[in-house]
């Protein structure tokens, strides 16, 4: 009798609890803090300011501080795939900020891999499940905000694989890059992603750095206006962007990365004029509604510790009104590496002060949430700034619409809404747009199929396809190789034949670049298998450069030229006298002068995705033609380092071997390719420069057109640069600086016109004391092909008085 009585009582509970879930769930709202009634917070008819006051005045010290916390996902830090029992011991009981890479399938861990990531309406069934723990299991029912990484596509298992930001970058293709974000928006959307840590706003100015290929290149406008348009694609879906990494994270010391994550060498007014420039331009256009801050200094100040950066710039001065979370370790290291806090609680408590909203480590949240608990009950921390923390997080939860729906609304949906075919088909153009022809000596591309008998494909990276699967990006997607994309281009009539020839690196690289080493017996019959195999084809593709072991975070470089033994493989398959074509994968620009003075083809491809190798055969063999332009310079040598654009008047300037200051010449001068550069299947011409007015107030706008006609016979897209220079300044200003551009695509014999708005921060310099200024004077209007290929010059004047 007794036992049927537990067996009943278990039962009512059981049906009780089941009730009383049921009951959270009303018409038009949610019962979060399961009160029984529809208070302020709940109620999505109210302004959403008093929501988020309303649910920061009923949360005790416990739920807030859980909302200043990243809890990693199944594989990082949490052991379990779904909910447990043991879920109510662990801090999360009262919530928790973020949720990062919750069961995506991460590709290089093992202990990440889950059942749960795909098909993708079981993972976002998953996410449900997640989410209905936090807002039926903990008292105030706050949702969590589920970030994810997204600069390569979306960081899930086989979501829309998209080519390296330096890719995306060549393309410089503005409504292009907006549909990319819209793809990775929409596919996080569908799987249950509400956060994505896109786009990298750091210009990539020292092209040693491991890291240059996750940037959109080194000129401030252009990273700038391709992350606006990023942002604006992702946030455009109802999922935040997070932008990335704030600030001055780009330029260690030497180009290093790794440990080596401070000490950046930049002076007060490029801090602005370079490396925030992006920043706050995005931040001011577009509204993301994160901005991850970076583990190095500034001055001598650590960035996640600094209110300037933190506070007084970003929220002040840039007006944003998201929430802050720090780069991994970022807050560790205030004591750890920089040494200006006495421990991890030191430095909990000046990053939370300098306005840190949430910590990120791939550690448990637990010891920082405690810290910030201990320093509110010491008195060491105020609760007012802990409130004003977590006032932001919350005011992002509801700008996401978490308080109205908290659930992905129709898991099944996203089986139909990731990676799609339409998804793919964008992926591949953003492939074919970031190709960039360097050099085309006797039009020898594009290679004619009529002509052609046997093509040899040789190189390390002719066949492998591991670049294209990035720990910031999608896994598990089918990938085409350059030789699998030549094999298909080519079709029975062309025999394709393959010798690797050598691998990436050689056996003690990189120490063989300064005291290099002869060839092993293996390596030398390798590269001889290789130039036998050329003399039976008619031309050789090469396909040489770097992996995702020679370039990426921590994987900086000394040197920039082709690793390994690639060089000398490069040099017999010329010697061979067969026309030799050149295709570069790599993250980074590398010095290949030797191949600019003798190779008479070179496509640069950088990092593609998984469609690389079909668009690089349709470019090679002319169905496609090539119209990206370099978003970086390349430098004939390390020694030049740094030598980038923008530049000021003369730091770049050779050593004249006559005159007043002649000495000799005794430097390598000018860039191996220019900022901008990119060559085409055809030719273009430009003409009639105008500029209305030619006289304008410092806060008026300016507008410049250029007509361009494809003067060649075949279609071709052309990007259309805009450089300023002002041509007297009360301060030292950049040689010129792009200010414009416009990917246009023309039919043979075809015009258009394009036209561009100059505003007054397009104009703008920081005066003596800093602050942003439009002065009276001449500016000079610069339209051409790349930052040294200008076709066409016109002069304006900005005046008081007209």
């Amino acid at each position: 009798m007794k036992t049927i009585a537990v067996i009943l009582l278990s039962s009512l509970t059981a049906s009780t609890l089941q009730a009383q879930q049921r009951s959270l769930y009303h018409p038009g709202w949610i019962d979060f803090n399961k009160n029984g009634r529809r208070d302020l917070y709940e109620d999505r008819s109210q302004p959403m300011d008093r929501r988020v006051e309303d649910l920061l005045a009923r949360m005790n010290l416990a739920e807030k501080t859980c909302q200043m916390a990243t809890l990693y996902g199944y594989g990082r830090v949490l052991k379990d795939e779904m909910p447990t029992a043991a879920w109510k011991q662990e801090v999360w009981k009262d919530g928790i900020a973020n949720i990062d890479e919750a069961l995506n399938s991460l590709p290089y861990n093992k202990r990440a891999q889950t059942k749960f990531s795909y098909p993708f309406s079981r993972h976002a069934e998953a996410i449900n499940s997640l989410q209905k723990w936090f807002v039926e299991e903990t008292r105030l029912g706050i949702p969590v905000d589920f970030t994810n990484e997204g600069i390569h596509g979306l960081c899930h298992d086989r979501a829309t694989s998209l080519p390296a930001p330096i890719s995306i970058g060549s393309t410089w293709n503005r409504q292009l890059v907006r549909a990319a974000g819209q793809t990775v928006g929409r596919e996080a959307k569908a799987l249950g992603y509400t956060n994505i840590y896109v786009p990298i706003l750091d210009p990539a100015r020292d092209p040693r750095w491991g890291r240059t290929v996750e940037c959109y290149g080194e000129d401030p406008f252009l990273v700038a206006e391709l992350g606006k348009q990023m942002t604006l694609g992702v946030q455009g879906e109802g999922v935040a962007a997070t932008l990335k990494h704030f600030a001055v994270y780009s330029v260690p010391k030497g180009g290093r990365d790794g440990d080596a994550r401070t000490d950046p060498h930049v002076a007060p007014r490029e801090l602005h004029q370079l490396y925030l420039y992006p920043f706050e331009r995005v931040i001011k256009e577009a509204q993301p509604m994160g901005v991850m801050s970076s583990y190095n200094d500034w001055d001598g100040v650590p960035v996640t510790g600094s209110s300037y950066f933190l506070t007084e710039l970003l929220r002040q001065q840039y007006g944003f009104k998201g929430y802050v979370v720090s780069d991994s370790r970022a807050v560790e290291y205030l004591f750890e590496k920089h040494r200006v806090a006495a421990d991890f609680k030191d430095a909990t408590r000046q990053a939370v002060e300098a306005g840190l909203n949430v910590w990120t480590n791939f550690d448990p949240p637990a010891a920082y949430i405690e810290n910030i608990r201990a320093l509110v009950q010491e008195g060491a921390l105020s609760e007012t700034t802990v409130d004003d923390r977590v006032r932001d997080v919350l005011r992002v939860k509801f700008r996401l619409g978490l308080f109205d729906e908290p659930y992905v609304k129709d898991p099944k949906a996203a089986d139909k809404l990731v990676h799609t075919a339409q998804a793919d088909s964008l992926s591949l153009q953003l492939n074919r747009e970031a190709l960039v022809l360097l050099k085309n000596e006797g039009s020898l591309l594009p290679l004619d199929r009529s002509k052609m008998r046997s093509i040899l494909v040789t190189g390390p990276l002719a066949e492998t396809t591991s670049y294209a699967v990035s720990r910031y990006g999608p896994s598990n997607n089918p990938l085409v190789s350059v030789l699998d994309g030549i094999r298909a281009a080519t079709g029975k009539d062309i025999t394709v034949l393959h010798e690797q020839g050598c691998t990436v690196t050689s056996p003690g690289w990189p120490d063989t670049e300064l005291v290099p080493t002869a060839l092993t017996r293996g390596e030398a019959d390798s590269i001889q298998r290789a130039v036998a195999a050329a003399a039976q084809a008619d031309v050789i593709v090469a396909v040489l450069g770097e992996n995702e072991k020679t370039v990426g975070e921590s994987l900086s470089r000394t040197s920039l030229d082709l690793p390994g033994r690639q060089q000398q493989l490069l040099e017999a398959l010329y010697a061979t006298g067969k026309p030799v074509v050149l295709v570069l994968i790599n993250g980074q620009p590398l010095t290949v002068n030797w191949a600019q003075r003798y190779v008479p083809a070179i496509l640069e491809a950088w990092f593609p995705g998984n469609w690389g190798g079909k668009a690089i055969a349709e470019t090679l063999f002319g169905d496609y033609n090539p119209g990206g332009k370099l978003p970086i310079t390349f430098p004939r040598t390390t020694g030049q380092i740094e030598y980038n654009f923008p530049f000021k008047p003369g730091s770049h300037a050779g050593q004249p071997s006559s005159g007043p200051n002649g000495s000799g010449k005794s430097m390598v001068n000018g860039s191996l390719y220019p900022f901008g550069y990119g060559l085409s299947y055809t030719t273009f011409a430009y003409s009639n420069l105008a500029i209305s007015p030619e006289v304008q107030a410092p806060r008026g706008s300016v507008t410049v057109s250029v007509d361009i006609t494809n003067t060649g016979n075949r279609k071709g897209d052309e990007v259309v640069q805009l450089y300023l220079k002002d041509l007297l300044s009360s301060v030292i200003t950049y040689e010129s600086q792009l200010r414009g551009f416009e990917r246009v695509s023309l039919l043979p014999g075809e015009k258009k016109t394009v036209t561009f708005t100059l505003r007054p921060d397009d104009l703008a310099l920081l005066d003596r004391n800093r602050n942003k200024v439009v002065e009276p004077g001449e500016f000079e209007v610069l339209i051409g092909s790349s930052s040294e290929d200008i076709r066409l010059r016109k002069k304006f004047a900005i005046s008081n008085r007209q």
